[in-house]
């Protein structure tokens, strides 16, 4: 009866490792578990950038939008526009003292 027991104790006992086994290194199990957090976190705080960022495009549309003198300097900066009647001079850096002639656009 004594072995009987023994027997059943230590069935248990690897029944017991084999799920604390599967449950720690299965599929879905407290590996996984880890590594989802961990996934979760850096979606956090990517999704956090992207809103940031997506604020600040927004902000940027509406001040293109709503600000003339803004859209002007950015068409300037950025697309290399200029009024008309304008007289345009290009300096190529690292010659000193060359005189470079207007560019007249007709």
């Amino acid at each position: 009866m004594r072995k009987r027991y023994i027997l059943y104790a230590v069935l248990l006992c690897l029944v017991a490792g084999l799920l604390f086994v599967c449950m720690s290194f299965g599929q879905n199990g407290l590996f996984d578990l880890f590594n989802m957090q961990a996934e979760k976190q850096e979606n956090v705080i990517t999704l956090k950038d992207l809103r940031d960022k997506n604020r600040l495009l927004a902000s940027e549309i509406r001040r293109l939008r709503e600000d003339p003198k803004y859209f002007e300097s950015v068409a300037r900066k950025e697309l290399g526009l200029v009024r008309e009647n304008e007289i345009i001079y290009r300096v190529k850096e690292g010659e000193r003292g060359t005189i470079t002639r207007p560019i007249h656009e007709e």
